[in-house]
């Protein structure tokens, strides 16, 4: 079957909305084929291996396989009016049908009498007819993160197009898209749907025909386009470490960087330039940022794993002398870049960063919140009272929290804003400053994902909680929390930050006492859902956590962690599993029963002078689980206490199985309901197992 092949070409697409854009045209080229059936599939469906996308810095493409060469033929059918109906009613049902005359339809028996069906054959379109018509809506409705508009056009796209690039079955589809004008008396734009494409911009600009998607891909490789990121991604990377190899260094791995450059570059050229040695004596975070974010080049490191001078840059040309001009350009332009960084260095470091601290006064860190000097002294006073709970010496964390954002008016960071918190560390250790100081000014950010290094440092522990504590409690306080999608202040992530900051090093902090009153509730909340997040990536199910923290008082996220992990264990256990199956039995019926009697069933109620053996066993049990747990939940010891209710089991499943609950006397029954609620009274100790999916909720 023939072959769909689509080209957008159009100005340089920014390289972090590539992939996100590959697979918006591929949900929606399915979701185009299927809707109009042009698939191969049961009812016309198309097949996703049929179907791939691709996309460069300048052309977004798809290509659709064992595309029929027209809709199919589709028979429906309509009953209409009863045989004798009014004449308006005959008219009108002809009309919605598209019929001339009642005798297109046939006449049926039915429940009610004779009617009127029609049977409605609808010829489907040649593929080509549909294409011209629908692919321009696929274009209009086509979302980007940031759009733009050119030459007065209507139609928002990401870059100017230039071409449409539309072949189906060898041959280019008879249609175009047009962008009409914001002026009134202007025309519009038209780009026609072609069978032609352009090459690399600089080595390939002419156009040239292609036929299919094979034919395409070959030739724009001719052309000098790799149009396979993947493959890009695979060149830059091999030849990157080939130079590197030669040269006696090893590439600094930087996956992102990798991947945005991949997005620079049609036909990538791998190439390595020099550091001048005057500049190797800045921090070597200052050279690799410059070079990372702002040239987009990679670090290589020597044999010690130390920095070493010399970069490697992703070119998108070819030069005919090997690239020479090429990397004498690129050493320039960090040069200059680099001897900023060397005169912020030199001057930042005339100032001690204690001096610094009063110019936070005129930096605002929200307008509700005051400036960051207002922060500044709030975590102070935060990591000195959180230093009991880290292991770290109050002062000295008292001392990290007042310097660890002074570094944000220096020239360093003004220029270089990644680097907030690294240059506080440099210059606190120039100033004479304590080695875990400065190491604390610099993690006091971290972690800032999920893939962050967590600070295990007793003071970076301390004045990173602070710093992140501090931000959640104030926003919480003006009402600026979290909604949907909608986090501007990254609190959801601060709040991560908490949590992994607290459970890797297993702290004990009180989070109740830790937060102020008018918003602990609140924030507590707030981690707790941010807590079954964290722990859902790790296999824990979440209703587990809400059966630990529907029990209500818990602010410990250690103890909180442990007692899951216990129930977790307990219910991976034949007596747990049992036993949750016998709680759900007994609290279905304590509750259905207390609906009927519009009653609640009072484990205190229960009177065991009226059982019979069984009951009393059973209630000899409860007893001694609830006195055998109590000390150890105390103690904290979740497993063994989770061991003791096991000893639940075996009376309850007897009792299940040898007792008549909704007996005749009424007051027996009622006794025995009461029991009931006494084993999920027992339970609930150690943890709301009505939580617990499958549990009564």
């Amino acid at each position: 079957m023939p072959e769909l092949l689509l080209e957008l070409l159009s100005e340089e697409i920014p390289a972090r909305m590539q992939a996100d854009a590959a697979d918006r045209l591929l949900e929606s080229f399915i979701e185009l084929l299927d809707k109009e059936k042009l698939g191969n599939l049961e009812n016309y469906l198309v097949s996703d291996d049929d179907v791939d996308t691709f996309v460069t810095p300048r052309r977004l493409v798809a290509v659709a396989r064992n595309i029929p060469t027209s809709q199919p033929d589709i028979e429906s059918e309509r009953k209409g009016p009863r045989v004798g109906a009014p004449e308006e009613a005959i008219q009108g049902f002809l009309k919605g049908v598209g019929f001339q005359s009642i005798e297109q339809c046939e006449q049926r028996e039915t429940p009610k009498g004779p009617a009127w069906f029609a049977v409605i054959q609808r010829k489907g379109r040649p593929t080509v007819e549909v294409l011209k018509d629908k692919l321009p809506d696929l274009v209009y409705a086509f979302s980007w993160p940031k759009s733009m508009r050119w030459r007065n056009t209507a139609v928002r796209w990401v870059r100017p197009l230039h071409g449409f690039l539309c072949v189906f079955d060898g041959k280019a589809v008879p249609g175009e898209i047009g962008f009409a004008s914001t002026i009134p008396e202007e025309t519009q734009i038209v780009i026609p749907f072609t069978n032609t494409t352009l090459g690399h911009r600089f080595h390939a600009p002419r156009p040239f025909k292609v036929k299919d998607f094979a034919d395409y891909k070959a030739k724009l490789l001719g052309a000098k386009v790799m149009l396979d990121a993947a493959e890009r991604r695979a060149k830059i990377l091999a030849d990157a470490k080939k130079l590197a190899k030669k040269a006696k260094l090893a590439l600094k791995p930087d996956d992102e960087l990798l991947k945005e450059v991949t997005g620079l570059a049609e036909w990538p050229v791998v190439l390595m330039g020099d550091i001048d040695a005057a500049f190797m004596d800045l921090p070597p975070e200052v050279l690799s940022t410059a070079m990372r974010h702002h040239q987009k080049y990679f670090s290589l490191v020597d044999k010690s794993g130390g920095l070493a001078p010399r970069f490697i840059v992703v070119a998108n040309t070819e030069a005919d002398d090997g690239g020479k001009r090429i990397v004498a350009g690129n050493e320039r332009v960090l040069r200059a870049r680099l001897s900023d960084a060397k005169f912020f260095w030199d001057q930042d470091r005339k100032r001690t960063l204690e001096d610094r601290v009063e110019a936070l006064k005129g930096r605002v860190f929200h307008t509700k919140l005051g400036s960051v000097e207002e922060k500044v002294a709030r975590v102070v006073k935060l990591a000195g009272t959180l230093a009991e709970s880290t292991g770290a010496d109050p002062g000295m964390a008292e001392r990290a929290a007042l310097l660890c954002k002074a570094d944000l008016s220096t020239e360093m960071v003004g220029e270089f804003p990644e680097l907030q918190g690294v240059m506080g560390r440099y210059y606190a250790l120039h100033d004479g400053e304590a080695e875990v100081v400065g190491e604390a000014i610099a993690e006091h950010y971290s972690p800032q994902g999920p893939n962050d290094t967590c600070p295990s440092a007793p003071v970076s522990v301390a004045v990173a909680l602070a710093d992140k504590i501090d931000s959640l409690a104030a926003f919480f306080e003006i009402d600026e929390k979290p909604t949907g999608s909608k986090d501007p202040f990254a609190l959801r992530r601060a709040a991560l930050g908490v949590i992994r900051l607290i459970v890797e090093n297993g702290l004990r902090v009180p989070l109740a006492t830790t937060f102020p009153s008018a918003v602990g509730t609140d924030l507590l909340s707030f981690f707790a859902d941010r807590l079954k997040v964290h722990l859902k990536g790790q296999g824990v199910r979440h209703d587990h956590i809400d059966a630990v923290f529907a029990l209500g008082g818990e602010d410990d996220l250690v103890r909180l962690l442990a007692r899951v992990a216990a129930l977790e264990a307990f219910l991976d256990t034949d007596d747990g599993a049992n036993l949750l199956i016998a709680y759900r039995r007994a609290a279905n019926i304590v509750r259905i029963e207390g609906k009927k009697d519009d009653t609640t069933f009072q484990p205190a109620a229960y009177e065991p002078e009226m059982a019979k053996n069984i009951e009393v066993a059973l209630w000899n049990a409860l007893q001694d689980v609830r006195g055998g747990c109590e000390p150890l939940l105390e103690k904290e010891n979740f497993t063994d206490a989770m061991a003791v209710l096991a000893r639940l089991r075996s009376p309850v499943d007897t009792f299940f199985d040898e007792v008549t609950v909704n007996v005749e006397d009424n007051k027996l029954r009622r006794n025995r309901l009461c029991l009931l609620a006494c084993v999920v009274e027992t339970m609930n100790q150690v943890a709301d197992f009505s939580r617990i999916e499958g549990g009564e909720r």
